[in-house]
């Protein structure tokens, strides 16, 4: 194998209100159809509740309201992202983000990724990094920020 094909990635551009959202291909286990959550109690509002998939109970969320990018979702043309957790919580195996379209695979490479130096010392909640690929803005989310921040509403609701 060459250099080069070692350093690849095959990752997904995600769309969400007001950006994109890029995470490697590995992390989405499907891409589901939108449909009305059940609400979580006391839940902040980017948590959006609890859709079913495959017989789990996924929390679903809004990464755009969580991140402050928009106060609002259109709900119109959105879809399910559905991730495979990374904190390795039996109770939350899997987490779902509302999308704002299909997700498009994509090669990332160190080349193309370019880290954009943020203004704020803080990033924004769930937010990673920020990057440009291939001249598209893009979001690393910060995955298991994102889990624990469900993990703690989850368990405070039930």
């Amino acid at each position: 194998m060459s250099e080069n094909q070692t350093r690849e990635i095959r990752g997904v551009l995600i769309p969400v209100s007001n950006g994109r959202v890029l995470l490697p291909n590995a992390t989405v286990a499907e891409v589901i159809t939108y449909s009305p959550p059940e609400a979580i109690a006391d839940a902040p509002k980017w948590l959006l509740g609890r859709l079913s998939w495959r017989g789990w109970r996924l929390p679903l969320f809004s990464f755009a309201q969580l991140a402050g990018v928009a106060s609002e979702e259109n709900l119109s043309n959105a879809r399910v992202v559905v991730l495979k957790a990374l904190s390795n919580n039996p109770k939350l195996p899997f987490i779902a983000m509302l999308a704002q379209g299909f997700p498009r695979l994509t090669t990332i490479t160190p080349e193309l990724l370019v880290s954009v130096e943020q203004d704020d010392a803080e990033p924004a909640p769930g937010v990673q990094a920020q990057v440009i690929m291939r001249d598209e803005r893009a979001v690393i989310p910060n995955l298991l920020q994102i889990e624990a921040e469900i993990d703690a509403v989850v368990n405070a609701a039930a």
